[in-house]
C-alpha cells in the first residue's frame, strides 16, 4: 500500500477550494487548532459554516448535555457533539445549499498539563456527507499524543483533525490509504489506537481490518475489538477494573481455550483486591502471529476474529511480542489488578529467554520489570508433550539450575499462579493438530472444538487456503 504524502496545509488547501464540501469545527480543549489550519492556507470561506470551542464546563453542558460519568474528553461526548453540530448544519443550510456535502468536525482533547501528571489524549470524530442531501457517515478514533509540551500537541491535534477530514473525502475508495494517511506529518508524534468508520458508504467496509491497519501502519501497538467487531478503547470500559488477558494463536479456539477463560478468569475472580463486578477477561492476538510469507494475512485474522466474536469474546490486537510493552499501554488506565495467562510452555520460553539475555548480571532487573506487584501471572498446565501423560505445570517447570532460586520465590510470593481446577481431559488438544485436522477435512477437530464454532468453520471455510504447521 502506497500513498502520495501530502503536507496538512496541501490537504487543508485542496479540501477549501473544493466548492462541494463545507462543514463545522466544534472543539474542546487543546485550542482551535484544526480550524486554524484551514484559515491560515487561505479560501476558508468555500468551507467554514462555523467554529467554536464550548471551553466552559457549564456552556458545554447546556450545549451538549452532562456526562454521567462526569468526564469530557471520552466518545460519549465526541458523539453528542457531532450529533448538535450536525443537526445544526443541515436544519439552517440544507435548503440553501442543495449542492454542498456537509460535514462536522469535533474533537475533545485534553492536553499535556504543566506538571505532566496528564500526558494528553482526545476523541476526535467527522460526520460527512458523499453526496449532496445524501446520509451521513462517522469516523470516531482516539489519540494519544507524544510529545512533550502543550504546543506541540495542539499542532499535532491540528494535523491529525485535516489528516482525517482529508481521508474521509480523497480516500474514502482506499481504505488503506485511509488508514496509513492519518499519520501523515505525525509519525512518532501520535498514537492512534482507536478507529471506527461507519455509515451506508463505508458498510462495505470491516472495523475489525481498521483496527488491524492501524497497527500494521504504525499508528498504535494495540487496539481493541468488540464481540459485535466493533472498535473500542480501553478507557471507557476499563479504568480503574481489573482485567486479565489470555494471549493465545486461536487457530481456532478449543476446547482447551474455552476451558483457559474460564478456569483462570474464575480463579482471578477470587484473589484479594479484585472485585468480581469490576473484572473484565480479553483475549489477545499478537501482530507476529498474523505473518504469512513476511506479510499480514487478513484473511486469516478475519477468522479468527470470527470465532473469537462467536465466543463473544473481547480481544486485543497487539504488536507487544513480549508482555511488557502491553503492561505499558495498559498502564495508562490504572487497572487495579492485572492478570496475564500464559501456557507452561510459553512461561518456560520467556524465563529460558531472560535466562539466557541477562546472564551479565541483569537478571533481577529484567525479572522486575515483568512480575510487579500488581501483576499476576497465571501458569496454565499442558502436557510435556505430544503423547505423554506427564503434566507440566508451574510448580515442576524445569527451568535452569541458575534461576532456580528466583522462579522460586516468584511462585511462593503469587506473583507466578499455578492456574487450579483446570481439566485434565482436554489437555491431549494441541492447536496444531486441530488446525491440520481442519485442513485435512477429516473430521477429528470437530470434539476438539467448542460446538458452537463447528458450523462457522464449515459453512465459512475456514483456514482452507492455509498450509499445515
Amino acid at each position: 500500500m502506497d500513498h502520495l504524502i501530502l503536507k496538512n496545509e496541501q490537504k487543508a488547501l485542496e479540501i477549501n477550494l473544493d466548492q462541494q464540501i463545507y462543514g463545522t469545527f466544534a472543539e474542546i480543549g487543546a485550542g482551535q487548532e484544526v480550524a486554524r489550519i484551514f484559515f491560515q492556507v487561505g479560501a476558508a470561506a468555500g468551507t467554514i459554516a462555523k467554529t467554536m470551542s464550548a471551553y466552559d464546563k457549564i456552556y458545554s453542558d447546556r450545549i451538549y448535555g452532562k456526562e454521567p460519568s462526569g468526564r469530557y474528553v471520552c466518545e460519549s461526548r465526541v458523539y453528542k457533539m457531532l450529533d448538535h453540530e450536525y443537526d445544526l448544519m443541515v436544519e439552517r443550510l440544507q435548503t440553501e445549499l442543495p449542492n454542498s456535502t456537509f460535514f462536522v468536525f469535533a474533537d475533545t482533547v485534553s492536553a499535556i498539563n504543566y506538571s505532566k501528571t496528564i500526558k494528553g489524549d482526545g476523541w476526535l470524530g467527522v460526520r460527512f456527507q458523499l453526496t449532496p442531501n445524501g446520509k451521513p457517515n462517522d469516523l470516531v478514533l482516539h489519540v494519544k499524543m507524544k510529545d512533550t509540551n502543550n504546543k506541540l500537541q495542539q499542532e499535532a491535534v491540528g494535523k491529525l483533525g485535516v489528516n482525517m477530514i482529508y481521508s474521509c473525502y480523497f480516500y474514502k475508495n482506499d481504505i488503506k490509504a485511509f488508514v496509513a494517511s492519518l499519520l501523515d506529518g505525525l509519525h512518532e508524534r501520535v498514537e492512534v489506537d482507536m478507529i471506527r468508520l461507519t455509515g451506508p458508504d463505508f458498510d462495505h467496509v470491516d472495523n475489525r481490518l481498521l483496527g488491524l491497519y492501524l497497527l500494521e501502519y504504525g499508528l498504535t501497538e494495540v487496539t481493541m475489538i468488540g464481540p459485535d467487531g466493533q472498535s473500542v478503547h480501553a478507557s471507557e470500559f476499563l479504568y480503574k477494573r481489573s482485567l486479565m488477558v489470555v494471549r493465545g494463536h486461536f487457530r481456532p479456539p478449543t476446547k482447551v481455550t474455552i476451558d483457559v477463560i474460564k478456569s483462570s478468569f474464575d480463579q482471578f475472580k477470587n484473589e484479594q483486591d479484585v472485585d468480581p463486578d469490576k473484572s473484565f477477561v480479553v483475549c489477545e492476538l499478537t501482530l507476529e502471529n498474523l505473518v504469512k510469507d513476511g506479510k499480514i494475512d487478513h484473511e486469516d485474522f478475519l477468522a479468527r476474529a470470527d470465532l473469537l466474536g462467536a465466543l463473544g469474546q473481547t480481544f486485543i490486537i497487539s504488536n507487544c511480542h513480549n508482555h511488557q510493552r502491553l503492561i505499558n499501554y495498559l498502564a495508562d488506565y490504572k487497572i487495579k489488578k492485572l492478570g496475564l495467562v500464559i501456557g507452561v510452555h510459553e512461561l518456560l520460553d520467556i524465563i529460558n529467554n531472560k535466562y539466557e539475555s541477562n546472564r551479565d548480571g541483569r537478571l533481577l532487573v529484567a525479572f522486575g520489570e515483568l512480575f510487579t506487584r500488581n501483576i499476576l501471572i497465571y501458569a496454565y498446565p499442558a502436557l510435556k508433550e505430544e503423547g505423554s501423560t506427564e503434566i507440566m505445570e508451574a510448580n515442576n517447570l524445569p527451568v535452569p539450575e541458575g534461576i532456580r532460586f528466583l522462579y522460586r520465590h516468584l511462585v511462593d510470593s503469587q506473583q507466578i499462579v499455578p492456574v487450579d481446577n483446570y481439566n485434565r481431559e482436554n489437555l491431549h488438544i494441541f492447536p496444531y493438530l486441530v488446525f491440520n485436522s481442519i485442513l485435512a477435512d477429516d473430521g477429528k477437530w470437530e470434539d476438539m472444538v467448542p460446538a458452537k464454532l463447528v458450523p462457522i468453520i464449515k459453512n465459512r471455510k475456514l483456514f482452507q487456503n492455509h498450509v499445515e504447521v
